[in-house]
């Protein structure tokens, strides 16, 4: 019987003598299932974010920033900003101008709902066309702000997520009052975005130069020559960048925190879950030590009983995958979570429930390895003679 025979036939009563060792089988099983459902669960977080930010980017998008800028804000004086609305490729409002957004951002200081927690997060002064370049700003509540004045408006999400975002409330803001006119949400948005009249924001700052400015192309394929009439434009020290890459790399920090945590956990669970592996199939290879002995006895060859023993291993894990990647769905998708102030619903993606499988087949290949090398060296004789 040639080696491949011989490893069917060895898997075969093996599987079939399961239902005997239902012990060993269930531990196997629960480890893999608990290891792979705190992984998939931790995961979704990443994909949820990351499923959010991307939410709202349009390609026909794009941001200003200063040429040597550190990140993707700097400093951009008026007269400058006043001549980027006269390059090509700039798609025009409803009022005939073309929409481009000037920028002007300030950190501010909440108070989290429930504990009272401090935070910080993003002040916008934003032109007053911000609606044209953002269309998916849907208002919930209020109105727009008015230019000139310390009107804010903030996303739904504030209200959830911090106190003194109610329509009327007022906010000192830098010796200021600024007064809560309006609520929206903004596409897919969960975060809390506030925003204000970007004239109004840099008189309350005294600054003269805005952060940066965004502009909405007429079509995604003119990036290429509107960066081209954007450097040969000498009055002109910007450069531009598709939100997609602004975005991805504004919420690197927090993937990368997210991916951490989920890998650091998964990993941790995964060792513990080996381990239980490890340990039920040593129990299980020691209760049919006269088995294989007899096997050994009747010519089988020691490769295709430790390729039997691993492949056991793997094929016992496959349930406890599918139970984790069921659990982990049933109670974490869709969950909402704020991390760092920042809000948004879990997704247990196809991409997510693979990596979960693939680490479960990875907890079954490497914790079948010594229970297999030692079914291998098991002594026919003393395993005969064992009663």
């Amino acid at each position: 019987m040639g080696p491949i025979r011989q490893l069917f036939a060895i898997l075969t009563v093996s599987l079939t003598g399961l239902t005997r060792r239902k012990g060993p089988a269930l531990t196997i099983v629960t480890g893999v299932a608990c290891a792979v459902g705190v992984l998939v669960a931790m995961l979704a977080m990443g994909t949820g974010a990351r499923r959010q930010e991307m939410g709202n980017v349009r390609p026909d998008r794009v941001v200003l920033v200063p040429l040597g800028a550190q990140g993707f804000f700097g400093s951009v004086p008026r007269d400058e900003a006043a001549a980027v609305a006269d390059l090509p490729d700039i798609r025009k409002g409803a009022d005939g101008k073309p929409i481009v957004v000037l920028e002007s951002v300030v950190q501010v200081d909440g108070r989290t709902r429930g504990n009272g927690a401090r935070t910080f997060f993003p002040l916008m002064g934003v032109s007053a066309n911000l609606t044209g370049y953002r269309p998916e700003i849907r208002f919930t509540g209020g109105r727009m702000f008015h230019a000139g004045l310390h009107e804010l408006i903030a996303s739904n999400a504030c209200t959830r997520l911090f106190t003194g975002f109610g329509l009327g409330d007022s906010r000192a803001i830098h010796g200021g009052s600024w007064k809560v006119v309006g609520h929206f949400d903004e596409g897919r948005s969960r975060a809390c975005i506030v925003y204000t009249d970007v004239d109004a924001l840099m008189s309350a700052l005294s600054r003269d130069a805005y952060s940066r400015i965004e502009v909405m192309l007429q079509s995604p394929a003119d990036l290429g020559a509107f960066r081209a009439a954007l450097a040969a434009d000498p009055a002109l020290h910007l450069t531009a960048f598709p939100e997609r890459q602004v975005v991805a790399a504004t919420f690197k920090p927090l993937n990368s925190i997210l991916d951490f945590a989920s890998y650091f956990v998964g990993t941790i669970m995964a060792i513990g879950g080996t381990l239980g592996t490890v340990n039920s199939l040593y129990a299980i290879v020691d209760s049919r030590r006269r088995e294989l002995a007899t096997l050994r006895a009747l010519g089988f060859r020691p490769g295709p009983i430790i390729a039997s023993t691993i492949v056991e291993s793997i094929l016992v894990a496959i349930p406890g995958a599918l139970v984790g990647v069921v659990v982990a769905w049933a109670f974490f998708n869709g969950l909402s979570a704020s991390p760092f102030g920042y809000g948004f619903r879990l997704e247990v993606s196809p991409s997510v429930v693979a990596i979960g499988v693939a680490w479960a087949l990875a907890m079954g290949l490497i914790g079948g390895v010594l229970p297999a090398i030692r079914s291998a060296r098991v002594s026919v004789t003393a395993a005969l003679r064992a009663t």
